[in-house]
Formats: C-alpha cells, sequence, structure tokens
C-alpha cells in the first residue's frame, strides 16, 4: 500500500519561506512523477511542482516559479518543497503526490492533467501566510 505523509507546514509570514517534506512509502512500480498540489478554500486543487524521480527533472506552475523549489532524496524515499517569498495567494493545503508509474508525456503535464482516482495523495499539509 502506497503512503505519502507530508510535513513541514504552518503559519508563516508574508516574505518568510517554509520547507515541506514527503516520505512516500509502499511504491514498487519503478520511475515516475512526484509531485506538490495545492488546493486553497474555494478553489480546485492545483499544481505546484512536479520531479520526475529517475532523473530528476522539474517542473513549475507559474505562480511559483523562481520562488518554489523541488527536490528528491531517493536514498530517503523523501521529496521536498522549499517555498520562499510566500505570498497570502499561497495559503491552501499543501498535498503531495505519485503518479501510477511512468507517466507520457511526462511530469510536466503530469502537473496539469493529475488525476484524482489514478493518483496517489497524500493527507496533506497547511500553509497559512500572513500579510
Amino acid at each position: 500500500q502506497v503512503q505519502l505523509v507530508e510535513s513541514g507546514g504552518g503559519p508563516v509570514q508574508a516574505g518568510g519561506l517554509l520547507r515541506l517534506s514527503c516520505v512516500a512509502s509502499g511504491y514498487t512500480g519503478g520511475s515516475g512523477c512526484m509531485g506538490w498540489f495545492r488546493q486553497a478554500p474555494g478553489k480546485e486543487r492545483e499544481g505546484v511542482a512536479t520531479i520526475y524521480t529517475g532523473g530528476g527533472h522539474t517542473y513549475y506552475a507559474d505562480s511559483v516559479k523562481g520562488r518554489f523549489t523541488i527536490t528528491q532524496d531517493n536514498s530517503k524515499n523523501t521529496v521536498y518543497l522549499q517555498m520562499s517569498s510566500l505570498k497570502p495567494e499561497d495559503t491552501a493545503i499543501y498535498y503531495c503526490a505519485r503518479s501510477p508509474g511512468r507517466i507520457w508525456p511526462g511530469c510536466g503535464w503530469w502537473l496539469t492533467n493529475a488525476r484524482e482516482d489514478d493518483t496517489y495523495w497524500g493527507q496533506g499539509t497547511q500553509v497559512t501566510v500572513s500579510s
């Protein structure tokens, strides 16, 4: 059974930084995509950043480019999201996600097309940015 456990969320002031962590376990399907998605109150879940576990290629939503960085430590089965220059509009529940295997055409496509029903999701961690 695949499990994704996030940590690192919390309250922060605008301009501050946070680092989210996601520890994955139980997946035996080989390389694929991992990523961070978020859902703000009253909005749909959206992709924030993804990474190809087999090569480290990264992809970002335009709204976070230059501010957020996704990285992975395969020895620890952990994916991180370093967030800096946080804005109030970054307030959301952040979810770690894992694709059900390799994705065609790739993790950049998965960033905006991840399906709810065949993606592995964590339980989410709240990030609240105050102005």
